[in-house]
């Protein structure tokens, strides 16, 4: 699977009640990669609703991905994202097997990325690039990092962190083969918008 594109992100607390609906609005609206991101510890509930964006995912012809739990990534058959302190990239490759999509969070650090790659990940993930409501604070990252990572790393680069409809266009403009999107896709007020949002995004990949 070519990895371009918009690249949703759950939130939780901001999908509480909805995840379903408005997840299946962002696959209808064109979302190539999902990521299951919840940071409750009710595995039962986990296991289900990973278990229903697997079906969703697969029938948009989008892959899932987990967020920090190879071994819930292993039991689907699905990909997984870790963050610098979630484990191992190599260990999580030999456990997921060749096929599966492997992400790393690197931050604004291209060391950690190249030793990513080498670790076998299929996408590096750098951000904030803007101020962000998942992780408040001041952006981290610059336009110039993506220009630096395009040239010396052969892989798909995600970029996140405070990601909008107006600001997108810049990171895809310097090499973003992907945006990773919660808020400013998930926070509004109906599916149909999500769905409107998504397609905005896609968009954007077919334009640049």
């Amino acid at each position: 699977m070519k990895l371009r594109g918009l690249y949703a992100v759950t939130d939780s607390q901001l999908l509480a009640g909805k995840l379903l609906p408005y997840v299946e609005a962002a696959l209808k609206g064109g979302a190539r990669l999902l990521q299951y991101r919840d940071k409750f510890t009710d595995e039962a509930r986990r296991l289900r609703e990973a278990e229903a964006l697997r079906e969703l995912c697969n029938r948009y012809g989008a892959a899932l991905i987990i967020n920090d739990d190879a071994e819930l990534a292993a039991r689907l058959g699905v990909g997984l994202h870790l963050g610098q302190n979630d484990g191992s990239l190599s260990v999580a490759r030999a456990l997921l097997g060749r096929q599966a999509i492997i992400g790393g969070t690197c931050h604004a650090q291209l060391e950690l990325a190249e030793a990513a790659a080498k670790e076998g990940v299929s996408y590096v993930a750098f951000g904030r690039f803007f101020n962000s409501n998942t992780k408040p604070g001041a952006p981290t990252a610059g336009l110039d990092l993506l220009d630096e990572a395009k040239s010396r790393i052969n892989l798909p680069i995600v970029a996140i962190g405070g990601v909008t409809l107006d600001n997108a266009a810049s990171l895809i403009e310097r090499g973003a083969s992907m945006v990773a999107v919660v808020h400013d896709l998930f926070a509004v007020a109906s599916a149909a918008e999500v769905e409107q949002r998504a397609r905005a995004f896609s968009q954007l990949f077919s334009t640049h």
